[in-house]
C-alpha cells in the first residue's frame, strides 16, 4: 500500500524505508514498542489549534510531552489546544493514529522539536495507521519547511520494557 506521504517521499527522491505493524492502538508509544525502536527517536504528529494563527502540525519525540503555552508564547498567541479528532482529520486528510506531516490534504504549517535533530534516523508515520518510515530528520525538516523550536515541558513516563 502506498500512502500520499509515502508517494510524495518518493517523488522528493527521499531515502527512507518502511516498516509495517499491527496497529491496535494510537499513539508513539504502541507503534515504537511494536517496529521495536527507540520511543525517543519515534515522532509524534500532533494537530494543535493554534488560535488566529490556525492549525498547526508539531513533530514531538514520542517520549515528550509537548508543552502548549510554550507553543502559544512562541507563536505570538493567547492559548494552544489540541485539535478535535474530526477537525485533524479533515485538515489532513489521514485517520488520527495515521496523520503524517507529509501530502496533507490542507498545507499546514510544522513546527519540529530541536532535539530531533539530533538523530541520524526516527520513525515517522508513513500515512496510514501501522505504516511508518524511518528516515533522517533533515529530511523531514527540508520537505515540510517546518520550523524547529524547543517545543517540550518534560519527558513522558515510558510503561514499557526496553
Amino acid at each position: 500500500m502506498s500512502t500520499r506521504a509515502i508517494k510524495l517521499l518518493k517523488s522528493r527522491g527521499i531515502s527512507f524505508d518502511i516498516r509495517k505493524y499491527d496497529h491496535r492502538v494510537k499513539g508513539a508509544e504502541f507503534a515504537a514498542r511494536a517496529i521495536d525502536y527507540p520511543i525517543e527517536r519515534t515522532i509524534k504528529t500532533l494537530v494543535v489549534d493554534a488560535g488566529i494563527k490556525g492549525i498547526v502540525l508539531v513533530l514531538m519525540p514520542g517520549n515528550m510531552k509537548l508543552d502548549l503555552k510554550k507553543l502559544a508564547a512562541r507563536l505570538g498567541v493567547k492559548r494552544a489546544a489540541m485539535a478535535d479528532t474530526r477537525t485533524a482529520e479533515r485538515l489532513t486528510g489521514y485517520l488520527v493514529g495515521g496523520i503524517s506531516p507529509f501530502g496533507t490534504r490542507r498545507n499546514l504549517p510544522v513546527l519540529m522539536e530541536s532535539g530531533l535533530l539530533d538523530f541520524r534516523e526516527v520513525a515517522i508515520n508513513g500515512g496510514a495507521r501501522g505504516t511508518m518510515v524511518i528516515m533522517n530528520p533533515r529530511d523531514i525538516a527540508e520537505i515540510t519547511g517546518c520550523e524547529i523550536l524547543d517545543l517540550t515541558t518534560r519527558q513522558c513516563e515510558w510503561k514499557g520494557e526496553r
